[in-house]
């Protein structure tokens, strides 16, 4: 090979495995040429070394070209198993939002959110994982995922000529939306998701734009019981 291409370098004992590795995982030919041979040869080794299920591989791949992921953005996210958390999260988007933006919000979501990157102690309160995922917001809207713009904490809401603030307020390119997130240290309860109710309604109300759509709000919590969060999401439609 080195004969017949002169010019190229790369053909070391180690990158010859790996090119047959890679003939093997993808054997079709118009596949390689649409996908997997427009991302870096570095991500397509990350990609084989750590993922072996086909269809995962692809997401992937589809996912680095639509993102631009680095390839330290690429180990991390498969590091934390996107792809097993990604839409996975318990909603009521399917009746609050219209279509095709109700499938493309929930698309958006995981289940569960990782913060590992905080390294926080054992004995933490709200107030220590709100100041700690500022601290890291670069962090922290990595894991949320492409299109978050931050607008802010403890953002400020008059209702009623009462003060009212949400923890963390932000909007969606992709959505075209404002973003309502709780942070709780607790397991779901209830009475959040009514709070929450008043959060997304009242940002609707204040903030929305006509040509925005519908807010979105999110309750990040320690767990959940799973049938709990739908009971208390079943019934709420703003």
């Amino acid at each position: 090979m080195q004969k017949a291409f002169p010019e190229m370098k790369g053909f070391s004992l180690r990158n010859l495995k790996y090119m047959r590795a890679f003939a093997e995982a993808y054997p079709d030919e118009q596949l390689v040429q649409q996908a997997v041979a427009l991302i870096a040869w570095g991500h397509n080794v990350r990609i084989l070394d750590t993922v072996k299920d086909q269809t995962e591989r692809l997401w992937y791949v589809q996912q680095t070209i639509q993102h631009g992921w680095s390839r330290n953005v690429l180990v991390h996210q498969i590091e934390s198993k996107l792809y097993q958390r990604q839409g996975k999260a318990t909603t009521n988007f399917n009746r609050t939002l219209p279509q095709p933006q109700s499938q493309l919000a929930q698309q958006l979501l995981k289940d569960p959110y990782t913060f590992d990157f905080l390294n926080l102690g054992e004995d933490f309160l709200e107030g220590d994982l709100k100041r700690a995922l500022i601290d890291h917001i670069r962090d922290f809207l990595l894991e949320l995922g492409v299109g978050f713009g931050y607008l802010g904490s403890q953002y400020h809401l008059e209702v009623g000529g009462e003060d009212f603030y949400i923890d963390l307020l932000f909007y969606h390119a992709r959505l075209h939306c404002y973003i309502v997130i709780d942070l709780k240290i607790e397991e779901f309860k209830p009475e959040y998701s009514g709070k929450m109710n008043f959060y997304v309604s009242a940002v609707d109300d204040l903030l929305r734009q006509p040509d925005d759509q519908p807010t979105i709000g999110m309750i990040l919590c320690k767990s959940k019981n799973k049938v709990i969060a739908e009971y208390s999401l079943c019934d709420i439609y703003t």
